[in-house]
């Protein structure tokens, strides 16, 4: 992959990306998550664009999403903001440039056409993406806040095991009582009772839930805020399902395409177990609950 190059100010990324006479006009604040700052630029020449920003020290944060966001473009399936730049500037700190998407109402097809956007995507080239192995990706990248961990394996169940359960539970161990930390044992030990290798690696956009599907201005679509590794689809449609889920439309047009694997439903909380962790280290005890009752559907001491 080409490096990132860091631009050393707003002004000095604007300038690169449309032209040295081209300045902010304005700027306003707009809604941009729970992590970073965000706001809509106007530029002199009539342009606008989304600016994420953080404190100087998370640049790599924003590189690594640019490079999600760039990995699930290349597959040419569904639609993700242009990546214009990623900086260092003095009073914003890191931040993260992209082309401004205004939304509009969704078109009648929306569901469906995700759907089938989705299974392209999942069905799209990955040998470029993981130097090594099957499953991973080319470098450690985050979700959310926390790092995530994207070693090369060639083994799906090894992979989800090593590099998506372990570190979260070794983050959250101060949580589990002994009981709790046997039967996560127990769970890695059988791990390969419940999850199988998948036919194809996938593309995952790795954080697909309802914040982070937009409708753009053309009715259609749009992936944002990635944390993009290779691994088995079924982990991208379970976490779809975590918050609320997305509309039947839209699992009737992946599985028409796809065929659902048998025991996926089995499958699906464990998949999500990744995430609960992740937000129990992130936010707290409050997901402890959810957690523990994952544990103890898939072990019986």
């Amino acid at each position: 992959m080409e490096e990132q190059r860091i631009y050393v100010s707003i002004n000095d990324a604007v300038k690169a990306v449309f032209g040295s006479g081209v300045t902010v006009a304005a700027k306003r604040g707009v809604s941009g998550g729970d992590i970073n700052a965000a706001s809509c630029a106007e530029l002199s020449n009539g342009e606008r664009v989304f600016i994420k920003s953080n404190r100087s020290k998370d640049v790599d944060f924003f590189v690594c999403e640019s490079e999600g966001l760039e990995a699930i473009e290349r597959t040419d399936t569904l639609r993700v903001p242009k990546v214009l730049a990623v900086g260092k500037d003095a009073q914003a700190g890191a931040f993260l440039m992209l082309a401004y998407v205004p939304s509009v109402h969704k078109n009648g097809d929306y569901w469906e056409a995700l759907g089938e956007g989705l299974f392209a995507m999942h069905h799209a080239d990955t040998k470029s993406l993981v130097p090594g192995g099957k499953y991973g990706f080319y470098k450690d990248n985050y979700i959310g806040a926390r790092r995530q961990v994207n070693t090369p394996k060639d083994s799906w169940v090894d992979f989800f095991r090593e590099c998506r359960l372990e570190p979260r539970v070794k983050e959250t161990e101060s949580y589990f009582d002994s009981d709790m930390r046997k039967r996560i044992l127990t769970l890695f030990d059988r791990l390969d009772r419940w999850i199988a290798e998948p036919k194809v690696p996938s593309l995952l956009h790795g954080d697909l839930w309802g914040g982070n599907v937009l409708c753009g201005s053309d009715g259609s679509a749009w992936l944002i805020d990635p944390a993009a590794y290779v691994g088995a689809a079924e982990a991208d449609l379970a976490m779809t399902e975590l918050f609320g889920g997305f509309s039947g439309e839209f699992y009737r047009a992946y599985f028409a395409r796809a065929g659902k694997e048998p025991g996926y439903e089995d499958r699906r909380e464990l998949y999500n177990l990744y995430h609960l962790l992740n937000h129990l280290a992130m936010f707290g005890r409050s997901y402890y609950v959810s957690v523990e009752r994952i544990v103890k559907r898939y072990t019986w001491l």
